[in-house]
């Protein structure tokens, strides 16, 4: 056992911090910093950037117990966007300066700072609930869909073969899912406790993927055409499920009618969609992907097409007799970029001011697989799908030191990493964006372009570890159809199963592809999740981090849970008592123990494991 785990001075953007609500320009912001008496600090101050020159101004002391003191300074919002730290005054031994990422006994950049913003956030609905993704040609198939004609493209497959991981057919492999499938499903959506339903694109195309969309005026004919996609979405809102569509802004398919017309006469106005060059083929192609013509967005008709009104794209489906509840933006960070020209920005304003006109309450969410922090001001996306933030350093160290799973765009197979290296990377991620869109990331374990999570981890055990983190951490956690019920594969290809629905042991008998453990643990967690303000809402505290336990705490005004997780035996730690408080913490889950020890508590356990208790 190592010695007592005491608390560092903390700031997030969370309600204990920061009031709640949006701020004007003009208005002074109350900002607190708890500052333990412990750390030696004379004086706090509070440091903001107006118009870019840096101002220094005395925080007051707000009150104080026996652990800690509480200071308290005004920020005017002064920039759409406005930057600020804490300078915290330690006498003869210097001074240190708080930002996202800590604590700091040297000068910083500006780049991790806190910040005000004046755009609205992510609606409410998204961070207080969880998202589940479908992949529609492998959720679940109708009855209605063996009588449809298979398209020319296709290459049919028997609902338990197992997708190809590599070869030409990866993206012609159809097994026929469709939406009156998934409607049948949705009762298990709802037995999970999710509360949102995303799918992949629903446009026709040449593949099972859809992302290469022939059309976006009607819904494909093979998954059941508009009248499925509506009555899907009526089902879906009956049940109190939001739904969030997949639309492709930066490229359609070379078989779309657009492109057809393009090529076809020269002076027609869809010309100006598309990018043009030298060359074969004579075009821009998403990646260099013929197949993938990429859309150019100085054409102001594409602009009314597309993204602008109620009447384009983005919005008809937001209208009835669909009304989508938001939109997932693919490869959202090489939309509208290209070459010198960079209008991403003012496209996420268009597609957001589109949204706001016709669903004030519609979520808008970004595909970056990489640093987003550019792009998430909040004036655009809501936020984004959470790779670099959460599920990059998340797989590091969730697997195991002989892992075979390839990392995520590197030629490599996933590292091990200990915690301390893992969670600078995600603090060095998060500490860039302001609160209210970190606080609404999506965070993911695997999507339909990674491996599986039971693939990556490997074992039940570890399953929890990794689950527990993604319902406990500040976001919308993502769950991929399939993780619940411990599905498997190699890469993002070979992940995208079906769903053994007639697996016998669904219904608990005989060996199979469906994990009934594996669903009892995700549906367990979801409803502690849900059963918690502070892990909705509350902000995050790194308690303890070594190589093999991360340690957290979410808090808000009116709660506060701890957070632990084992990957491997550890020695265990004991809990200063301005971190566990005085009482007895009621266990919300997990097998770690938590014991009173001299005024605070001993945390230890075997592991994989973990704990989450509702502290006193």
């Amino acid at each position: 056992m190592r010695g007592v785990v005491t608390p560092a001075p903390h700031h997030d953007g969370s309600a204990l911090y920061v009031p709640e609500g949006v701020p004007a320009l003009g208005d002074t912001v109350p900002v607190r910093v708890r500052v333990p008496r412990a750390a030696g600090v004379r004086d706090v101050w509070l440091r903001t950037v107006r118009d870019g020159e840096p101002r220094l101004a005395p925080a007051r002391l707000d009150r104080s117990d026996e652990h800690e003191d509480w200071y308290v300074a005004e920020v005017l919002v002064h920039n759409p966007v406005t930057s600020y730290r804490f300078f915290l005054d330690e006498g003869d031994a210097g001074y240190r300066w708080l930002n996202g990422r800590g604590t700091w006994d040297r000068d910083v950049p500006d780049a991790a700072d806190f910040r005000l913003t004046v755009h609205d956030g992510a609606p409410a609905w998204m961070r207080d609930g969880v998202v589940y993704q479908v992949f529609p040609d492998r959720f679940a198939r109708s009855a209605g869909a063996d009588g449809r004609p298979l398209p020319e493209w296709a290459v049919p497959a028997a609902w338990d073969d197992e997708p190809h991981g590599a070869g030409p057919d990866v993206g012609t492999q159809y097994y026929g899912g469709d939406l009156a499938g998934i409607e049948e499903r949705l009762d298990h959506l709802v037995a999970l406790g999710v509360t949102t339903l995303y799918t992949t694109p629903v446009f026709p195309g040449r593949s099972n993927h859809r992302y290469d969309a022939s059309t976006f005026d009607h819904v494909d004919p093979l998954l059941g055409g508009d009248a499925a996609y509506a009555s899907l979405i009526r089902a879906a809102h009956a049940r109190g499920l939001r739904v969030l569509g997949d639309l492709t802004t930066n490229h359609t398919g070379a078989g779309h009618e657009w492109f057809a017309r393009a090529l076809a006469d020269p002076g027609a106005p869809e010309r100006d969609f598309y990018y043009w060059a030298d060359g074969e083929p004579g075009y821009v192609g998403w990646l260099e992907h013929a197949s993938l013509p990429k859309l150019s967005y100085g054409s102001a008709e594409l602009g009314a097409r597309m993204i602008d009104g109620p009447g384009s794209v983005v919005g008809r489906y937001l209208r009835e007799p669909f009304g989508i509840d938001g939109w997932r933006i693919d490869v959202a960070n090489m939309t509208g970029r290209h070459g010198a020209e960079d209008r991403t920005h003012d496209i996420a304003r268009r597609l957001r001011a589109t949204m706001r006109g016709v669903n004030p309450d519609a979520a808008l969410v970004a595909e970056h697989f990489h640093d987003a922090s550019g792009d998430l001001a909040g004036d655009g996306w809501h936020a984004n799908m959470n790779y670099s933030a959460f599920t990059r350093p998340a797989w590091t160290w969730l697997s195991p030191p002989d892992s075979s799973v390839p990392y995520l765009g590197l030629p490599v197979r996933t590292p091990r990493r200990g915690g301390r290296a893992v969670v600078e990377t995600m603090r060095e991620f998060d500490a860039v964006l302001p609160w209210r869109v970190t606080a609404s990331q999506w965070n993911m374990l695997g999507s339909h372009d990674t491996p599986r999570l039971r693939s990556i981890v490997g074992s039940r055990a570890m399953v929890e570890v990794a689950a527990t983190l993604l319902l406990t951490y500040p976001g919308t956690p993502v769950i991929f159809a399939g993780d619940e019920v411990g599905l498997t594969g190699l890469n993002g290809e070979h992940a995208r199963a079906t769903m053994p629905w007639d697996d016998a042991s669904a219904t608990g008998g005989g060996p199979g592809r469906w994990d009934g453990a594996t669903f009892d643990l995700y549906r367990a967690l979801i409803a502690v999740r849900r059963g918690s303000a502070a892990l909705r809402h509350g902000g995050m505290r790194w308690v303890h981090v070594d190589d093999d336990a991360l340690v957290y705490l979410r808090e808000t005004p009116d709660e506060r849970v701890l957070v632990a997780l084992a990957r491997a035996p550890w020695d265990g730690v004991v809990l200063h008592p301005a971190l566990v408080g005085r009482g007895e913490a009621e266990r919300l889950h997990g097998t770690l123990d938590l014991a009173p020890h001299d005024g605070g508590a001993r945390l230890a356990g075997d592991g994989p494991a973990v704990g989450v208790w509702r502290l006193p």
